[in-house]
């Protein structure tokens, strides 16, 4: 066989020493440039004094409340779903049956945030854990809802937040009892999130039966500070539940009707967790009290971000 072609063998260990010294180089490049959430100054979260006002900088920029922000939604019944023949703007996919547009859902009671989780409260979480992510995720005020959020990063920072709270001497009596008492932090399933942006009486939106823009960010530009809309005719006071971002929730995506089971056991791998609440960049119609959106659990988007609830689940 004519070798006059090929390397000798000398020629090809030096190639093979040289290419593997390129490659290693290579790695560790890559590492350093990987995203890294080493509690550097820079992440350390940072409030102007306005921005501040109304949340515990001593306390992981909590909302500064008797139980730092969550809301009590009291136990009973909301009625859940769309009826088109009411709502023009309703999507199928919010009707409960072939049989019934919409149906009644008792929950127990529960507490949900009053506000989006923000960049600052995302942040302490980043700088006490080491957990990695793209910095791009910190870089917008504080006071703005954290965006480009996957559901496991959503997660990630419930997981923590229970437990902080439940260590720290400082979390309100109340509160750490709760936790104590196998009450859980988490994501909302969706009819918790929708309960507690339409109340009991079945309203379109939070406020009512008509869109507001002087009561939600939307059909906008960007992102604004949590609170930054008051609602006072929202049944329970809460910020931004319709628009700012679209948040998740801890329901995987299937046809109604709803069930708290969830039948999450037969989920295949491409399954989708339900999103609520439209964003800014939505239009009147997505941000009602009943629209179901839906995404891949590693969606990272920079119109999602997520809400807290402390519930038994």
């Amino acid at each position: 066989m004519d070798n006059s072609n090929h390397p000798s063998g000398s020629t090809s260990l030096t190639g093979l020493a040289l290419l593997t010294f390129l490659v290693g180089i290579a790695a560790v490049w890559l590492f350093f440039q990987a995203p890294s959430a080493r509690p550097t100054q820079q992440l350390q979260p940072a409030l102007d004094s306005t921005a501040a006002a109304g949340f515990r900088t001593e306390q992981w920029f909590l909302p500064d409340t008797a139980m730092l922000g969550f809301v009590e939604i009291p136990a009973g019944a909301f009625l859940m779903g769309s009826d088109a023949a009411v709502d023009t703007l309703a999507f199928d996919n919010e009707r409960w049956s072939s049989d019934h547009a919409q149906q009644t859902v008792e929950l127990p009671t529960f507490y949900i945030g009053q506000y989006e989780v923000t960049v600052a409260q995302f942040r302490a979480f980043v700088a006490a854990t080491n957990f990695r992510v793209d910095p791009q995720m910190l870089e917008s005020q504080p006071d703005h809802p954290v965006t480009s959020v996957s559901w496991p990063d959503a997660l990630a920072y419930c997981r923590w937040l229970e437990t902080a709270l439940k260590e720290s001497p400082e979390t309100p009596a109340q509160l750490r009892d709760l936790l104590h008492d196998r009450w859980k932090i988490g994501l909302p399933s969706e009819a918790e999130w929708e309960k507690a942006a339409r109340g009991t009486d079945g309203r379109i939106y939070p406020w009512g039966d008509r869109p507001r823009q002087n009561r939600a960010n939307y059909a906008g530009e960007g992102t604004t500070p949590v609170g930054s809309f008051d609602c006072p005719d929202c049944t329970f006071g809460l910020s931004d539940i319709s628009g700012n971002v679209w948040e998740w929730t801890r329901s995987p995506y299937q046809p109604y009707p709803y069930t708290r089971t969830d039948n999450v056991e037969n989920l295949d791998k491409d399954a989708l967790w339900v999103m609520r609440g439209g964003s800014f960049i939505d239009s009147e119609q997505n941000i009602r009290a009943a629209v179901r959106g839906g995404a891949d659990p590693g969606a990272r988007r920079p119109f999602i971000g997520f809400r807290l609830v402390l519930s038994h689940f």
